[in-house]
């Protein structure tokens, strides 16, 4: 039997569906989603805004709670955990990297990627932490605040913060979004060399289709459903 069957999915979701609000003010937003994503794949969900890829995201990386439907995610039933085993399910299984970099004001880059390790238990989270944003170029950073740093420094943090830990899956949601050309397509190429790196699952939710072409595997959402599924056509 080949590694490829051996190889648990990254992803597993079956007929998950995600519905805000009560009665007359409930709104669908996923429509009964089916996707398998493979183990070190890369992956973009791409769609227009409002057409659910950003919920699905949150709902595959356990942010959001499906209404219904199974998920399971790097060996976790998700549907199954309780709001604590979650939380625990999530740390060291995923990192996610946001448009608007998320990275905690009062603290400094080295700090900002030094505090997922250390709630993960790494006893050398300061120096691994150091390590990680010399991989990215800010080294000569680590005592900057993100206030202190450019749009793609502070993206770079963020890189540095979800791969640290060594995660199986990242998740990257419109990850240069808030940033010039120029200073995107540095990102984007950080951004597939630390996947490589580490080997991990890769899932880049964006609406530019350039972006997609670089990824394995093209799913495009419109309305909550997904309405295409493909080969990237990647350039040589």
């Amino acid at each position: 039997m080949t590694s490829a069957l051996t190889t648990p999915a990254a992803i597993e979701a079956r007929n998950l569906r995600l519905t805000l609000g009560d009665g007359e003010a409930a709104v669908e937003i996923l429509r009964g989603i089916d996707l398998t994503v493979a183990t070190g794949e890369t992956l973009a969900l791409l769609g227009p805004s409002g057409s659910g890829k950003s919920s699905l995201m949150s709902v595959l990386s356990g942010l959001e709670r499906a209404t219904s439907g199974s998920l399971t995610v790097a060996g976790a039933d998700f549907e199954r955990l309780d709001e604590d085993a979650l939380a625990r399910a999530r740390r060291g299984r995923i990192g996610i990297v946001l448009q608007a970099f998320h990275l905690l004001p009062t603290m400094t880059a080295q700090e900002n990627v030094a505090t997922p390790l250390e709630l993960a238990g790494e006893a050398d989270a300061w120096a691994r932490a150091a390590a990680e944003l010399e991989a990215v170029g800010l080294g000569h950073r680590l005592a900057h605040y993100p206030a202190q740093l450019s749009g793609g420094e502070q993206q770079r943090v963020a890189i540095a913060r979800a791969t640290a830990p060594r995660p199986p899956l990242i998740f990257a949601d419109e990850p240069t979004g808030n940033l010039d050309a120029k200073t995107g397509a540095g990102i984007v190429e950080l951004l597939f060399a630390r996947r490589a790196e580490t080997g991990a699952t890769l899932i880049i939710i964006t609406h530019d289709e350039a972006l997609a072409a670089l990824c394995d595997r093209v799913v495009t959402l419109a309305d909550g459903r997904i309405v295409s599924d493909t080969a990237a056509a990647k350039a040589a």
